[in-house]
């Protein structure tokens, strides 16, 4: 199965980072969101971002002139149609990613192939709300895109052998390594890395150490290039809490349990580095602890 013309669905930190890595591999890209202010910021940001591989001796000039031509952007979804491969990076809400899904359907051509980037909702029930559960997957870059090697390939009960294939041979020509992880909520590495979040926040909360001590511990005591609350802010506070729910919900176990200073700072739109404020304050020269 041929893949040319990617679609992807959502012009955020996951999608314009998505948009970057295929282009500068090859592929024909067609970059969705539903406002043109969100488009415009996408490609700065991918330009910007291109510019430092540049710098940094990564990529030629040549290279990312081209990867840049191969982006174009829409609003429209029904305009992904002719796309190969789809690719949703809408946020983590399970009703926003099936209102997509449901919307794009019409449009599409009986081979292209639907996935998600999804971190943590599960790929069967996804897929079920579709017209193609055989050509439908779960997708997980890693953040930041461009950076990191991980592509967390998830199959759902209904997922053809073809289909997996064809999607490990495009993180191999997307030069990243793919790992592939059963369909159960959070999949490998949010299965582990955000109970080890929720952890922290917790011992946050209950006041074992103040931000800059827990983040300061884990960089120096377990050799962890950010501390788990910096992480959090860099994730996304609202994703994190979303990605707990997920698992709380999924796995009915209370070791999942969401810590109440989490919601509490998700409920103040303290989302973290998205929006100026989390654990950390980013608003002046230097981040500064919160709490």
């Amino acid at each position: 199965m041929a893949i040319e013309k990617v679609g992807i669905v959502g012009a955020g930190q996951m999608g314009n980072g998505i948009a970057h890595v295929f282009a500068l591999a090859g592929y024909d890209v067609l970059l969705n969101d539903i406002s043109d202010e969100a488009l415009t910021k996408a490609i700065a940001t991918i330009t910007k971002n291109l510019d430092r591989q540049v710098s940094r001796g990564k990529i030629s000039e040549d290279e990312k002139n081209t990867a840049l031509k191969r982006i174009t952007t829409t609003t429209k979804l029904s305009e992904l149609g002719p796309t190969d491969l789809v690719i949703e990076a809408a946020t983590e809400r399970e009703t926003v990613k099936q209102a997509i899904f449901e919307d794009l359907l019409p449009h599409l051509k009986p081979t292209t192939i639907l996935t998600s980037n999804t971190s943590s909702i599960s790929i069967t029930r996804l897929a079920s709300r579709t017209d193609r559960p055989e050509k439908f997957m779960g997708f997980h870059f890693m953040n930041p895109v461009p950076v990191m090697q991980l592509v967390e390939l998830i199959r759902g009960i209904a997922t053809d052998q073809e289909t997996y294939k064809t999607l490990h041979e495009v993180v191999e020509k997307l030069g990243k390594t793919a790992a592939s992880a059963e369909d159960f909520p959070a999949f490998i590495v949010n299965r582990i890395l955000m109970p080890m979040i929720n952890e922290a926040v917790y011992t946050l909360y209950e006041g074992v150490g103040n931000v800059r001590s827990i983040d300061e511990s884990m960089k120096l005591g377990a050799n962890h290039p950010m501390g788990p609350l910096e992480l959090a802010d860099f994730i996304g506070l609202d994703t994190c809490l979303a990605i707990m729910n997920v698992l709380h919900d999924g796995l009915a176990d209370t070791k999942y349990r969401p810590c109440p200073l989490l919601t509490k700072y998700v409920e103040a739109g303290w989302l973290g580095r998205k929006t100026g404020r989390g654990f950390y304050d980013y608003r002046g020269e230097e981040p500064v602890p919160t709490r």
